[in-house]
Formats: structure tokens, sequence, C-alpha cells
């Protein structure tokens, strides 16, 4: 454990780190159903027109997360988390700002830009986790960090579509307020994790692009590889917010209200695994079991999914699917065990940034196929095949995971952070 957190102190600042990360998704839960409708006034109401600034956007938003967040990263483990994290609250909340008072759509624009520029509070957020938890402990960790996820996506579409009835504005200005409260109370509140004797002497441009985090993953066992399942798993992930509402209401004909309750239903499922499952299963068959379950258990929900001729088939995959919440705690406990406190912001950094490929090539890898199996349904019939993609990629993930998900023999940085 480091020396700037102990006790009392580091529970509340795991408490903060989990709002923060809530608050981070949530913004983009918010952002769901609100973002494209404003876009789409923005354009006198021509879908096709918003269709293509949305992809504008969001490669755009995958482009500097990409480039930045191996910077941010390094930042984090040469000037300490706390800054880092506060600079992302802080531009999340400016984003919003911008949004909320974009005269037109350049204005919004220039928000995302920002914002993926700044995108960073997710990923410093998991190295401020393995600098306050031992690790053995890290896996529960970031179950939380799992838990948050979930929670701002399963509420934040409710809260952006309650809020657009009100207000086309409101929306972006309560995530605005809460981003700069949030940002407030860290100000004033959040103590360092990682204490100066333990940060690297000092910024190395070499070091801070997506080349340099490559020759951080390179540098260590296994830790490419485990990268690699990583990728795989945002990619497959990626197949959910870019056809799923679709192909639910193509396939099976339900509601917005119905396909809104679905997604809330498996983002409470998810919340509760992580909350209360993730804990006893890495305790009882380890980080590596717990990622092989993950994976193998969202093959498995995704395939069921892509296959299930009716709606209460589909349904019977959320449970299923629901142990995914296992992955990112088993991969990040296996990961962060292998490179020092002084490296860990650089690891989630170059996490991050490959998060950000997968945000930038996923929307047309699912998106393409889905528009190319609606046209041919008629001889085909095979909406499910976008979905069977991602089930394929985890697959192979789930293989690649069997092979290098293995725990080091020897933890010499583990004995360095206690």
């Amino acid at each position: 454990m480091t020396k700037a957190i102990s006790g009392t102190r580091r529970q509340a600042a795991l408490g903060f780190i989990f709002v923060t990360a809530s608050m981070d998704v949530l913004s983009l839960g918010v952002m769901i159903p609100v973002l494209p409708e404003l876009m789409k006034r923005f354009n006198g109401g021509d879908t096709a027109a918003t269709a293509l600034w949305a992809v504008l956007f969001a490669t755009t938003w995958g482009v500097m997360q990409f480039f930045c967040s191996p910077i941010l990263g390094l930042m984090s483990d040469r000037f300490g988390r706390r800054p880092v994290i506060l600079t992302s609250i802080f531009g999340l909340g400016i984003d919003f700002l911008f949004m909320a008072f974009a005269p037109n759509l350049w204005w919004l624009f220039v928000g995302r830009v920002f914002n993926g520029m700044t995108a960073a509070s997710f990923s410093t957020a998991g190295a401020y986790v393995a600098d306050v938890t031992a690790p053995q402990d890290r896996a529960k960790g970031f179950g939380l960090m799992g838990a948050a996820f979930g929670v701002g996506f399963t509420f934040g579409p409710a809260l952006g579509g309650w809020l657009w009835h009100f207000d086309h504005r409101l929306p972006f200005l309560v995530c605005a307020g809460l981003a700069l409260c949030n940002w407030l109370y860290g100000f004033f509140v959040l103590p360092e994790s990682l204490p100066p004797e333990k940060r690297i002497e000092r910024f190395d441009w070499k070091k801070a692009n997506p080349v340099g985090s490559l020759n951080l993953l390179k540098s260590k066992p296994n830790l490419l590889g485990l990268a690699v399942v990583g990728f795989l798993f945002q990619l497959s992930h990626n197949v959910l917010p870019s056809v799923f509402v679709l192909y639910m209401g193509f396939r099976y004909h339900w509601s917005t209200q119905l396909i809104g309750l679905t997604l809330m239903g498996s983002g409470v499922a998810g919340i509760l695994l992580q909350s209360f499952v993730v804990g006893p299963v890495v305790k009882r068959v380890g980080e590596r079991g717990a990622l092989l379950i993950g994976l193998f258990s969202g093959c498995v929900g995704f395939m069921i999914y892509g296959l299930a001729p009716t709606g209460w088939l589909y349904l019977c995959g959320l449970p299923i699917f629901a142990f995914t919440g296992l992955i990112q705690p088993g991969l990040q406990g296996l990961m962060t065990r292998r490179v020092a406190p002084y490296e860990q912001g650089q690891l989630q950094g170059a996490n991050s940034a490959m998060m950000g490929i997968s945000s930038i090539i996923g929307p047309s890898l699912y998106l393409l196929p889905f528009a190319w199996v609606v046209r041919h349904d008629a001889t085909l019939h095979m909406p499910g095949l976008p979905v069977l993609i991602a089930a394929t990629l985890l697959l192979g993930a789930s293989l690649l995971a069997f092979r290098v998900a293995h725990p080091l023999a020897a933890e010499p940085q583990a004995a360095e952070a206690a």
C-alpha cells in the first residue's frame, strides 16, 4: 500500500473514485438518446446527414483518446493521479457546457474534441485503484469500477431521455453541474494515491504515445497478450451501443420502452454481479478463472442473443451474459500485477488507447454487416450476424486468455507496493 492513503481515508478515496467513474460513464449514457436528437435538430431533421456527423463525432473522439490517453497515463505516473483525474473531470464538465450552449454542430464538435483529449478519468481511476489496494484485493477493487460502469449505462439513458422532455439543453446542463460539483469535491477532498518516491523521475515523450505504450506491454511477461484479450473484449462489447437497439426492434419488433427496460435489466444484473459475485468468485477460482468464466459466458450469451428466434429466448441470455462482469476485474488484476507502481498510469493509458481503437472501428464492424443482412433479410434472414461476429471475437479472446492469463510466479512490484 502507498503511504499517501491509509485506513478510513483509503475507503473514502475509493468511494470518490466510484462516484467519478460512475459520472464518467453516466455522461456517456445520457448522450446515447439525446445527442443524436440534438444533432438532428441542427441538421434540420435530416437523418442521413446526422448519421454522417455521428460517425465523425465518434471517430474523432476515439482518435483523440487513442493519442492522448498514453500522455495522460504517463503524466499520472510522473505528477500523480489526483491532478490528472481532476483535469479530466473538469474537461468533462466543459464538454457538457459546450453542448448545452452550442449554437451549431461545430461547437458540439469542439466539445467532443476537448472531451476526447481529457478522457482519462476512468483509466486513471484504474491506476488509482491499483495504488490503494493490495495485489490480492485488486480484482475486487476493479469490480467496484465495473459496478460504476453498470450504474452509468443503466441509468444514464433513462436520465437523459427524461430530462430531454423538459428541455433539450437540460440533460447537458445537469451533467455539467454534476461533473463540476464532483470536481470541487475532488479538489478539496481527494488525496493523492501515488507518493513522490514511487513516481517516475521524468516525463519521457518517447513513452507518452501509443508506440511507447506498446513497448511497455511488450516488456512484461504475457502483458501484450492480456492487452489483446482486453482489446478483443472491448471490440466485441462495442456491438451493444452500435446495433442492439436496431437489432431488437427489427427482429423482435419491441417498442422503445421495452428495449429500454431490457437494457436496464441487463445493467442491473451487471451491477449486482459486480457488487456481490466478483469478490467471492475471484477468491475461489482466482483472477485467471474469473477472466475465463467471464469470456466464455460472454461468448455463450452473444450466441444466444444472435440466434434466438423469439424475444423470450433472447431474455434467457441475460443472466448468462451478466457474467461478463468478471472479465475486467480478472483481467485488470492480472495486468496490474505485472507492472510496478510507477507504471500503473502508463498501463491504464495503453488500455485506454486500445479502447479508443475499438471505438473507431467497432461501429463500422457491426453496422455495415447489419445493414447488409437487413437488405437481404428475405433470402438470408440472419439479423443476428453482427452479434455472432462479437461472439466470435470473444471466443478468440477466450482461447488467447487460456494461453496467456497465468499468474506470475514472483511479483516483486507487489512487495514494493506493500
